[in-house]
C-alpha cells in the first residue's frame, strides 16, 4: 500500500487531483462502442471531446478509457460530462476500496478486476471505474487488457438482449463480468491449494512454507477486493436514480447471489489454506517424531553395550575376567544376546 503517495494529498482540498499508485508509462487510449437494436460501432478515438458527439438519446455509447495516470485527460473528461470532481479523485487513486457513489447525473461504482498472469499463474489485480450516465457508461482502467471481451463480442454480433437494453443494462453486464471471473480465479486458487495439500502430505518440505504464506497474501488481497461487491450490488437494487429501470432488478438479483457465491468461496479457500498449514506442521512434527523414534531406538540397544564396553574398558590391574580363557568370546555372546532381545523387546512393543 503507498502510504508515502497518500501522503501528498494532506492538505489538499478535496477533489484536487492527484494520481496514486503504479507510475505507468503507456499512452493514454480511448475506445469508443455505439450501439443500438439494429447497428453497433466501434471506433478509437484520439481525444476525450470527440466522445461527446456518439452520445445521442437513441443509442447508447460505452466509453472505454485506459490511463488513469494521465490527470490532465481525466480532469477534461469531468469538465466535458459533468463528472464531480469527488468522482475524478476516486478514479486516479487506484488504492481505494470497492465503492458505489450516487449523485444526480450518474451513478459512479469503483470495483477490483482480478486476473491471472499467465507466465507466473500469479494474481494480479487493478482497479476498474464505471461511470453510468444518461445514455452511456464509461469504464475506466489502469493499463491495456481487460476481462470485457465476452461483451465486446456480443455487442459486434448482436447476441442476447444488451443491444436492445440501456446503459443501466451494459453497466450490469460489465459488473457481472468481473464477477464472473472471480470465479475462474479462485478455481485456479483451489487447484493450487489441492496441488499444494498433495505435496504437504508426501514431502513437507521447507519451501512450500512460502508457497503458502504467499497464498494467504494473496487470499487476503482478493477477500478485501470482493467482500465489498455485496454492498455495492444491494445498494444498486435499493438504488432509486433514474438512471437504473426497474427491468434489471432481476438480472441485479442474479448479479447479488453469484456475488454470494463468490465470498462463500472465498472464506472456504481460506479455510483450506488455514487447514493447509496445519497439515504442514503436523507433517513437519510427524517427520522429526520419525526422526527422534530412530534416535531413541539407537540409544536404546547401545546404552547396555555401551556400559558393558566401559566397565572391561576400565583400566584396573585385577579384573579376572581379563584373566578367563573364554572372556572374549563369552564378552561377544553377552553383547549379541542384550542386542538380539532389546531389538526383540521393541518390535513386541512396536516401535518399529
Amino acid at each position: 500500500m503507498p502510504f508515502t503517495k497518500k501522503s501528498q494529498k494532506a492538505g489538499l482540498a478535496p477533489g484536487t487531483l492527484i494520481y496514486i499508485g503504479d507510475q505507468k508509462e503507456e499512452n493514454l487510449k480511448i475506445h469508443v462502442i455505439n450501439y443500438g437494436p439494429h447497428h453497433c460501432e466501434e471506433k478509437s478515438v484520439p481525444t476525450i471531446k470527440e466522445c461527446l458527439s456518439y452520445v445521442t438519446a437513441e443509442s447508447v455509447t460505452w466509453i472505454n478509457i485506459t490511463g488513469v495516470h494521465d490527470v490532465k485527460t481525466i480532469q477534461e473528461l469531468g469538465e466535458l460530462f459533468g463528472i464531480h470532481a469527488l468522482v475524478l479523485e476516486d478514479v486516479v487513486n487506484t488504492t481505494n476500496r470497492p465503492k458505489l457513489d450516487q449523485y444526480d447525473d450518474c451513478v459512479y461504482i469503483l470495483l477490483k478486476m482480478l486476473y491471472s498472469e499467465p507466465a507466473s499463474h500469479l494474481i494480479k489485480h487493478e482497479q476498474i471505474s464505471l461511470i453510468l450516465g444518461a445514455g452511456y457508461v464509461i469504464s475506466l482502467q489502469e493499463v491495456e487488457g481487460d476481462v470485457f471481451d465476452p461483451i465486446r463480442e456480443r455487442l459486434k454480433k448482436g447476441n442476447g438482449r444488451i443491444r436492445t437494453q440501456g446503459s443501466d443494462y451494459l453497466a450490469y453486464a460489465l459488473i457481472d463480468t468481473i464477477v464472473d471471473n472471480y470465479f475462474a480465479v479462485l478455481e485456479q486458487i483451489a487447484e493450487k491449494i489441492e496441488d499444494l495439500q498433495d505435496q504437504v502430505i508426501e514431502d513437507p518440505d521447507e519451501d512450500l512454507l512460502g508457497v503458502i504464506q504467499q497464498l494467504k497474501h494473496e487470499m487476503v488481497f482478493v477477500r478485501r477486493s470482493i467482500w465489498p461487491m455485496r454492498e455495492i450490488v444491494t445498494a444498486l437494487i435499493r438504488d432509486e436514480s433514474k438512471l437504473i429501470g426497474e427491468n434489471i432488478d432481476l438480472y441485479l438479483r442474479d448479479l447479488y447471489d453469484h456475488t454470494l457465491q463468490v465470498i462463500d468461496s472465498v472464506d472456504s479457500l481460506r479455510d483450506m489454506l488455514s487447514g493447509l498449514m496445519d497439515v504442514y506442521l503436523s507433517s513437519i512434527s510427524n517427520r522429526m517424531n520419525q526422526v527422534m523414534k530412530v534416535l531413541t531406538i539407537m540409544a536404546t540397544i547401545f546404552i547396555p553395550l555401551t556400559f558393558i564396553a566401559g566397565i572391561y574398558g576400565m583400566n584396573f590391574k585385577h579384573m579376572p575376567e581379563l584373566e578367563w580363557k573364554w572372556s572374549y568370546p563369552l564378552l561377544w555372546l553377552l553383547i549379541i544376546t542384550i542386542f538380539v532381545g532389546m531389538i526383540t523387546w521393541l518390535r513386541r512393543r512396536k516401535w518399529f
